[in-house]
């Protein structure tokens, strides 16, 4: 790579997020997961009973790809939808013991990813490439 390229902040964030993205979705598709369903069942078991349009923006989800991982999870006993009684045109998702169960699971996953790509660095290296990272994130966002 051309030294360039090796100086930019820019670029190797791409390359990190690169490797992080593939090790996550392997890890997730061989448990018969995905990124999202980690993403909804977590801000679930954080924030309580949602209706979908709040779980959209607390997990900056597309409304159609909450829906879908919604039924997704669903079908698997993981999430329970029920009509909201103050509107019954929405839906109120929660999360279900087995939900919460598998929630647990992912999260043993997640570490040993975090494990896997953060390995060359220390605890205390860890610690400060996610201050760093959040800093930046908390500018631009």
């Amino acid at each position: 790579m051309p030294a360039r390229l090796r100086g930019k902040p820019t670029w190797l964030i791409s390359q990190v997020e690169t490797v992080a993205h593939r090790l996550l979705t392997e890890r997730l598709a061989a448990a018969g997961a995905r990124g999202y369903h980690y993403r909804l069942l977590a801000a679930l078991a954080e924030f309580g009973p949602s209706s979908q349009a709040a779980l959209g923006r607390r997990t900056a989800m597309d409304r159609s790809d909450v829906v879908a991982v919604v039924n997704e999870l669903a079908g698997q006993g993981l999430v329970e939808r029920d009509t909201d009684q103050a509107d019954r045109r929405r839906n109120i998702i929660s999360i279900t013991p087995n939900g919460a169960r598998r929630l647990r699971e992912l999260d043993v996953l997640l570490a040993a990813v975090q494990d896997e790509l953060l390995a060359p660095l220390s605890g205390q290296q860890r610690s400060q490439l996610i201050e760093l990272l959040s800093r930046i994130l908390g500018a631009h966002g």
